[in-house]
């Protein structure tokens, strides 16, 4: 892992450290748009999904409610990942755990369904964005499901005292390239535990099969 790397890892870990999970400012109670746009994917059950940066977020508490039972998840920081798996109990052992960058990740299998929320957007620089969409090249099947929530164009431009990048369809599409489809794209005004509301783009996507 390079420096930077760490320093990224470093951050996340401190930042799970210093303060509850519940009062991040990401923290949702429900993940109710997640659940929607994964709905509307149609994906069987034994699908295999991975959550990337889903660390503390109760996603998978609401997957595995609902039969999913191939569910991965991927977050920068042990102790984010840590949480979930105190609060799922015997359940966390139902599920495949990953403490990794995402540009670094390497699966031995390839996955139905991708899911992000808040992870792409904090890619600044072109190298990250880069490394990021091999992995995902290497790990989404031809025909599956990519759900991306980043900031929108007019949300926040920082995030837990980072800069990030704002997308809307356009400028996603631009970086993932032709191989994917948008399918779907929905706004999302996200109120944190302080109150403050923050915009969010979604976009579902599918990746073609040749």
């Amino acid at each position: 892992m390079s420096k930077s790397e760490n320093d990224r890892q470093a951050h996340w870990q401190s930042v799970y450290r210093d303060r509850p999970a519940g009062e991040v400012s990401w923290y949702q109670a429900e993940p109710t748009l997640s659940l929607s746009l994964i709905n509307e994917t149609d994906i069987p059950l034994d699908a295999r999904i991975l959550d990337v940066g889903g660390g503390a977020s109760i996603l998978v508490d609401r997957l595995l409610a609902h039969g999913f039972g191939n569910i991965q998840v991927l977050d920068i920081a042990a102790r984010a990942l840590a949480v979930s798996q105190q609060r799922l109990g015997d359940l966390a052992d139902q599920v495949r755990w990953h403490t990794s960058d995402i540009t670094q990740f390497q699966s031995d299998q390839q996955f139905e369904l991708w899911h992000d929320r808040a992870v792409f957007h904090f890619l600044t620089r072109s190298a990250q964005r880069q490394a990021y969409c091999k992995v995902l090249e290497q790990s989404l099947r031809p025909g599956g499901h990519l759900i991306i929530g980043t900031f929108a164009v007019d949300g926040p431009k920082r995030c837990s005292g980072l800069d990030i990048v704002q997308y809307d369809a356009s400028a996603l599409l631009e970086v993932l390239g032709s191989q994917f489809v948008l399918q779907e794209q929905r706004r999302e005004c996200h109120l944190t535990p302080a109150g403050k509301a923050q915009n969010f783009a979604w976009f579902r996507l599918r990746r073609l099969t040749d």
